[in-house]
């Protein structure tokens, strides 16, 4: 496993009402402020999310290691493959769970004003309120603990997740007043059809947990 493997859950963090938000901010009064304030709150959070999930796996899996050592075995790779999977499950059944919840959130028309330090707690909030996140996050971070691979690895997992969220704040910038169609799409897309594709790479990572589990055994 490398970085390349946990690309994919990018997707899962942004598809949905992050992605309708950045939208909807890079249509706002302030476009250009509100979002970078946006994009610079979503990554603090996604960085320390998956840092503290990297971390604490270490943690509890140098723990199980000493105490596995003591017993004679030494291999805690299958326990956290399991932690994962469950964190994948439920992660599964939360967005089956949310599916029907697309549109956009009622509160959505009072960040057209927003300012770039309401974006940016809006960012943070956003991204630590919603369970798919949290989980998602966690997932990622304990997976790449239990590869026993460098923190700089979950590094072009948050790069990614911020570019895919900047997407709405790069069509304003190239394509400027002709980006509101593209726009309009991101959102209908994000409403209509986010749901199916997070199904899509969860099961997918889920697949190379339980392959990892197998190999393990």
């Amino acid at each position: 496993m490398n970085f390349l493997t946990i690309l994919p859950l990018a997707v899962v963090m942004v598809a949905g009402s992050q992605l309708v938000v950045s939208v909807f901010l890079a249509s706002s009064d302030r476009p250009r402020a509100a979002s970078l304030g946006f994009l610079a709150g979503a990554g603090l959070v996604v960085t320390a999310g998956v840092t503290l999930s990297w971390l604490l796996t270490r943690w509890l899996g140098g723990l199980a290691a000493g105490a596995s050592a003591v017993a004679g075995k030494v291999d805690r790779g299958p326990a956290i493959d399991l932690v994962v999977l469950g964190l994948l499950v439920g992660l599964a059944v939360v967005v089956w769970v949310r599916r029907d919840r697309s549109g956009p959130p009622r509160w959505l028309g009072s960040i057209e004003h927003a300012d770039p330090r309401a974006a940016l707690r809006l960012g943070a909030l956003l991204f630590v309120l919603t369970p798919t996140d949290d989980l998602t996050m966690a997932a990622v971070g304990a997976s790449v603990a239990r590869h026993d691979l460098p923190w700089w690895h979950l590094v072009p997992f948050v790069l990614l997740t911020v570019l895919l969220l900047a997407l709405p704040l790069l069509a304003l910038l190239l394509l400027g007043g002709r980006a509101a169609r593209a726009l309009t799409r991101m959102r209908e897309w994000a409403e209509g059809h986010a749901w199916i594709v997070n199904e899509i790479v969860i099961a997918f990572f889920a697949l190379l947990t339980v392959l990892d589990l197998i190999r393990s055994g």
